[in-house]
């Protein structure tokens, strides 16, 4: 007898073993790839490490700064010796192109700028500037009234000529500070200033050299996605910086390419001679500002110049011109004291930011032979002051954020490439960041994209 049995659940069976047999090598297929694309990711990432591995060495152990040399010593940027070695550590199987690239003086060298506040950040922690972070905001309200001091100044020397010239009288020549601080301000300030047994250097670079006067390498791409904040305290962090790594006129070692490296970056001139000139111009009106804030409120000095003023005007009998001429004195007291000041500083003494009694170091007569053959004043040191140093700490947390930068990154340039042995060295060829879009094939003309950053932080 015969006997018949149903096959629905075999071929059912069938089917699910065709599935099942389809999924698993769906998903093996899919693994397959995927960890394909993983070693192509890794082959690139290891790649790119090694291309950055390769930073410029003297720039690292002279100056802290980590930096790609793209020119490989050759001085001539080109963005294929970025693939070329690439390819050179394994990846070269595929197409890179250059999605986006920073040099060190790229926007205002932030590149430059965020490595070097990082780096100072985590040599020293933030205490290092926090305590000066109060005083900033007196440094910037001194910048502020320089200027309003200043037009204070002109205003007052113009109203006493006004008043001169309506009563047909002009004052004496002799014993007059007025006129005589007048000549001193026509004469050279650095023979005012600089002590007589300093030598001035004499040092100075083409101007065409510079790397603020030529024609940069620039990137593209933004990197506002791994840049880091500038705020007060990047910048106070970037000037402890530059005070650590470079020379200024009281430094006893100077070995750089100028030797007031720090005057340069703050001036921008091609000789120490005019750097460290149009820095001691700075400085003089910045310590004006507390030099005649000061001497406002001392009622002894204000009748010292007031009877002085009388003794010029005795034969003028005009009250006006005789208050014009007592306000015209303090102001060119407060001159003479901040040429003492500058004075002080250059000397290696230490001059305090605000003035008192004890401190003030020119007395009125002595403003009279301020810069003659009897000047024989080099200042005082007053122990709880600041150092010139210090007076620079100041003048590089005021400066143009940029330009500073700019001119720090220019003369390290100037030093790698005349005093460390690197004449091909250009900070415009040196890249800190960089991403690159790598396209490749897998098999069976499955084509894979990807991009690969790499930055100094």
């Amino acid at each position: 007898m015969r006997r018949y049995y149903k096959g629905e659940v075999t071929v059912y069976l069938s089917l699910i073993f065709i599935l099942l047999v389809t999924f698993v090598g769906g998903v093996m297929e899919s693994a397959s790839i995927q960890i394909a694309k993983n070693y192509r990711r890794a082959d690139t990432n290891r790649a790119m490490e090694c291309v950055f591995a390769e930073y410029q060495k003297e720039l690292l152990e002279e100056y802290d700064i980590f930096a790609l040399e793209v020119s490989y010593e050759t001085g001539q940027y080109a963005e294929q010796n970025l693939t070329d070695r690439l390819a050179y550590y394994g990846a070269g199987d595929m197409e890179h192109k250059v999605e986006r690239i920073q040099f060190l003086t790229d926007r205002g060298c932030s590149g430059f700028y965020d490595q070097v506040a990082i780096y100072m950040e985590q040599k020293y922690g933030m205490d290092v500037v926090k305590d000066m972070l109060g005083l900033s905001s007196v440094w910037e309200q001194q910048e502020e009234r320089v200027e309003s001091y200043s037009r204070e100044e002109q205003e007052q020397q113009e109203n006493l000529n006004h008043l001169l010239r309506e009563n047909e009288s002009e004052l004496p020549d002799e014993d007059n500070p007025i006129n005589h601080v007048g000549q001193l301000k026509r004469s050279s300030i650095l023979s005012l200033v600089v002590p007589k047994d300093i030598a001035i250097s004499e040092k100075m670079v083409e101007e065409q050299e510079l790397l603020s006067s030529r024609e940069r390498n620039e990137g593209y791409g933004e990197f506002s996605d791994v840049a880091s904040g500038n705020g007060k305290l990047s910048t106070l962090l970037f000037g402890e910086y530059l005070l650590e790594h470079f020379s200024e006129f009281t430094d006893t070692e100077k070995t750089g390419t100028l030797d007031y490296e720090l005057e340069y970056i703050l001036a921008g001139k091609s000789s120490d001679k005019e750097n460290l000139e149009a820095v001691v111009k700075r400085l003089l009106l910045l310590r004006f500002v507390p030099n005649y804030a000061y001497i406002q409120t001392d009622g002894e000095m204000r009748a010292e110049a007031q009877a002085m003023a009388l003794t010029l005007c005795a034969l003028l009998a005009v009250p006006a011109i005789t208050e014009a001429a007592a306000q015209g004195i303090l102001l060119a007291w407060a001159y003479g004291e901040s040429i003492m000041d500058i004075r002080s500083l250059l000397k290696g003494n230490r001059v305090p930011l605000v003035k008192s009694k004890e401190s003030w170091q020119l007395q009125l007569s002595g403003l009279l032979t301020l810069g003659t053959e009897e000047d024989h004043n080099d200042g005082q040191d007053i122990s709880d002051g600041l150092a010139y140093q210090e007076y620079l700490r100041i003048l590089l947390f005021l400066g143009q954020k940029n330009t500073i930068a700019l001119r720090a990154i220019g003369m390290i340039e100037q030093n790698m490439r005349k005093i460390y042995g690197q004449p091909y060295f250009h900070a415009d060829q040196c890249i800190n960041r960089m991403e690159i879009k790598t396209t490749c094939k897998l098999r069976r003309g499955i084509t894979y994209q990807y991009k690969t950053y790499y930055g100094y932080q």
